[in-house]
């Protein structure tokens, strides 16, 4: 049976490679769901159906309306990536008023394995918000790929290479 990844893009550049994170995923043998933030739903709105396409599944964005399904099976593992230094510290504090914030916040307590890989640049990461928020998700067992040899390392301002995102390192962390 083919394991279950949601792969939910927060509006940093890598977004606009997402569909490369869903190859990756298929390559690594997932059935890759994608949720995207609603700042990359508008990058992707006149290409949704590609990518809907790609996984075979809906690509959600909000949260349902009562009594409507949302038509994605169950995950077994969550990956967010590429997670910018606001959705980190939204997601930190609690707030998890979109669906990209919503699900892993919750997932991380219902013992769904969730894995985040940032991409940001050293003068976001140094602002004193951004240590505190990676710590407390990683108390709540989320696993934040930030250094070391399988995680990020943030870049200098303005010289950030979307395209070469790390898509197949941050799925293979995720199972």
């Amino acid at each position: 049976m083919t394991r279950v990844l949601y792969l939910i893009a927060t509006a940093a550049g890598p977004a606009e490679y997402v569909d490369r994170g869903v190859r990756a995923g298929q390559a690594a043998g997932w059935d890759v769901c994608l949720v995207l933030s609603p700042t990359v739903a508008t990058w992707w709105e006149d290409r949704t159906a590609e990518l809907e396409k790609l996984t075979g599944h809906p690509v959600r964005w909000r949260y349902t309306r009562p009594g409507e399904s949302g038509g994605l099976p169950p995950a077994d593992a969550m990956l967010v990536a590429p997670l910018t230094t606001t959705s980190l510290c939204r997601w930190a504090a609690g707030i998890t008023d979109t669906l990209s914030l919503g699900l892993p916040a919750e997932a991380a307590h219902l013992g769904t394995p969730v894995v985040a890989m940032p991409f940001w640049s050293t003068a976001l990461g140094a602002q004193p918000a951004v240590p505190r928020a990676v710590e407390t998700l990683r108390a709540q067992g989320v696993r934040v790929l930030l250094g070391g040899p399988d995680g990020y390392a943030p870049h200098p301002p303005r010289t950030g290479n979307a395209a070469v995102f790390p898509w197949a390192r941050a799925i293979a962390a995720a199972g």
